[in-house]
This record gives structure tokens, C-alpha cells and sequence, in this order.
């Protein structure tokens, strides 16, 4: 009895093997896509992917985050934000650490980005350890992880396995929301990227820390859309603070003037005392395809942290590249590396 189900077990090994070399055969014969094609790049990462071959990554990336945030805690939302303009733009693939003329780097839309030094010595560290392992795309990943956590923000797991892009242009780079855009604008960037309402809303809370230039807003103060007139969006108390805090287009402002340094829903609350810093941000109370998802979030400081980690998650995760023909790993965060 043993032996006849042994017998058909092999007969039916050898049949799957059968049906997976005859798909090999057509994908191959007729360019149909393979299996592994089919397998979104972002299902390649793995939270082990470095055990074997570099370990402790994340302990060295934790550290180094941390004695950064220490002396300078404006460098944590900084951080984030860097992520952010990463992702945003040919997906998580550390173009934006690219440094030469016409690079993402090097556009209008970068120019108050920080924290670049602070992951190239990570990357140096790293380097001096596991020399051509670890990619500049997963380090800056991490760092904005632990920059979160460092603000009071959630613990997510961090799946890795990106590598490095080997483009970065400044003309795309100036693509990247600037706080100007209307929310049906902000769902279509997002949408392409994969993510959602929820998405928008919820990471959009990133500022409830961090700080914005005057020149994002400066518009709703004086002459909004033309009018001459301020935003009608704008709380008449609010106004009156940012005229007195904006004397130059550069002057920084705080995103969340209630408790600018905590990671909390504070941003929310503000939104609905119309208190929103960017256009974006009061827009979102205001259109109600999104004022729902404010007013849960508002309430709701468990909801804000646990969606934050899952949609942080989603944003690594955008347009990644894990397939061994695709990207490289850069020995440095500014230069590419290119083969002799």
C-alpha cells in the first residue's frame, strides 16, 4: 500500500516538473512571461535578506541614526522626508542620493532636503565591513524607519533587497508634491505608486514633526490663487502667527506648531481647527473624499501609528528593484559604480 502511494507521489513530482518545463518552453519560444516575471519585484525582499552575508545592518544603521537625532533631532523628520523624496521618484532606489549636475539632487524641488551626509557614513561604515552588500536604497529605507521611532513614531519591520537605481534626473525630481497641489492631483501621484487614500492621509501625518519654508505656503498668506486675498482656509489666528513668523520666503516655519517635536495626531486636530501648515495638508479636511480618514486618525492615536508603520511599509516597497539584471550596489551614496 505504502509502495503504490510512493508511486504516485513520484508520478505526480514528475508531472508538476513536466507542466513547469513546457511553461519554461513557451515563455521562452513565444516571449511569454515567465514565473518569475510575474513575481512583483517588492515580493523578492525578505526581512533576513542580509543575515548571511552582512549581519548586524540594522544595528549599525540604528546607532548611527541615533547619534545624528541626538545632536541635531531636526535631522529625524528630515530623514523621513528624504525617504519620501526617493520613493517618490523612480521608487526606492537611492537615486536621490545621486550627486552630479542634473541630478535629482540638484533640483529646485531638493534644495532643502537634508541628511545625506548622515547616510554616507553609514554607508562608509558599512563598506569597511561588508564591502559591495548593502545598498544605499535599503540603509536610507531603515534610517527612515528609525528616524520615526527616534520621533516617538512606531516599530515596523523592514523588508530588504533593493538596489541601487542608476538614474536620477532633475527634471522628474521636480515632480515631487511641493505642497501647492490639489488632493485629486496628490490621489493620482500616489495612485501610480501603488498607494492609496488611506496611504495619502496617513503619511501625510509625517507632519505632525519637521519644518517647512515659508515659500511652500507663502501664497495662502497674502494671495491665494490669485486673489490677493489669504486662504479662506486659514484660521484668522493661524494667519496671524505665520505673517509674523514669515519675513523671508526661506524662513522655516514648523509643520505642527502645537507640538512641533512629538510624533502624534496633533496633526490631525489642526487640520480641523483649520491649522493645516501646506495647502495639502488643509486640503485634506476639506475634500471629502479624505476628511474622513482625518477625522478617524484625529481621534484615534493607535490607528495613526499602526497605519502609519503599514503604509511606510507600502512606500519602501515602491517600484523597487530586486531582480539580479536590474540596479547595482553603489560602494558610496553620491557616485555611481561603474564597471572597469
Amino acid at each position: 500500500m505504502r509502495h503504490s502511494h510512493n508511486a504516485s507521489n513520484m508520478k505526480l513530482h514528475y508531472f508538476s516538473l513536466f507542466l513547469v518545463l513546457i511553461i519554461f518552453k513557451l515563455s521562452t519560444t513565444f516571449g511569454l512571461p515567465t514565473i518569475d516575471s510575474l513575481i512583483p519585484p517588492e515580493a523578492l525582499l525578505s526581512v533576513n535578506h542580509y543575515h548571511t552575508t552582512c549581519r548586524n545592518v540594522e544595528g549599525i544603521i540604528s546607532q548611527t541614526v541615533a547619534a545624528w537625532v541626538k545632536k541635531d533631532p531636526t535631522l529625524a523628520p528630515a530623514i523621513i522626508r528624504l525617504h519620501f523624496h526617493d520613493c517618490a521618484i523612480r521608487g526606492c532606489d537611492a537615486s536621490i542620493l545621486l550627486n552630479h549636475p542634473g541630478s535629482e539632487r540638484s533640483a529646485f524641488n531638493s534644495k532643502t532636503l537634508r541628511g545625506f551626509q548622515l547616510i554616507d557614513e553609514i554607508k562608509a561604515q558599512l563598506e569597511k565591513r561588508c564591502p559591495k552588500i548593502v545598498s544605499c536604497a535599503d540603509i536610507l529605507t531603515v534610517a527612515a524607519r528609525d528616524a520615526t521611532i527616534l520621533a516617538g513614531g512606531p516599530f515596523w519591520e523592514v523588508p530588504l533587497g533593493r538596489k541601487d537605481g542608476k538614474i536620477s534626473l532633475e527634471s522628474e525630481a521636480n515632480l515631487v508634491p511641493h505642497g501647492h497641489e490639489n488632493i485629486t492631483t496628490l490621489l493620482e501621484f500616489f495612485k501610480v505608486r501603488g498607494l492609496d487614500i488611506l496611504d495619502l492621509v496617513t503619511l501625510s501625518g509625517s507632519h505632525t514633526i519637521g519644518r517647512s519654508t515659508c515659500y511652500s505656503f507663502m501664497d495662502r498668506l497674502y494671495n491665494f490663487n490669485g486673489t490677493k486675498k489669504p486662504d479662506p482656509l486659514l484660521s484668522f489666528s493661524f494667519l496671524k502667527l505665520l505673517r509674523k513668523r514669515c519675513k523671508g520666503v526661506m524662513d522655516l516655519v514648523f509643520l505642527d506648531v502645537i507640538t512641533p517635536r512629538t510624533f502624534d495626531i496633533t496633526y490631525y486636530t489642526n487640520l480641523k481647527r483649520k491649522a493645516g501648515l501646506l495647502s495639502t495638508d488643509q486640503s485634506l479636511f476639506s475634500d471629502s473624499r479624505t476628511a474622513p480618514f482625518v477625522e478617524a486618525l484625529a481621534t484615534q492615536p493607535f490607528l495613526f501609528t499602526s497605519q502609519f508603520a503599514v503604509s511606510m511599509v507600502k512606500l519602501g516597497n515602491v517600484q523597487v528593484l530586486t531582480r539580479p539584471n536590474e540596479g547595482q550596489i553603489r560602494v558610496n551614496g553620491v557616485t555611481l559604480h561603474l564597471p572597469l
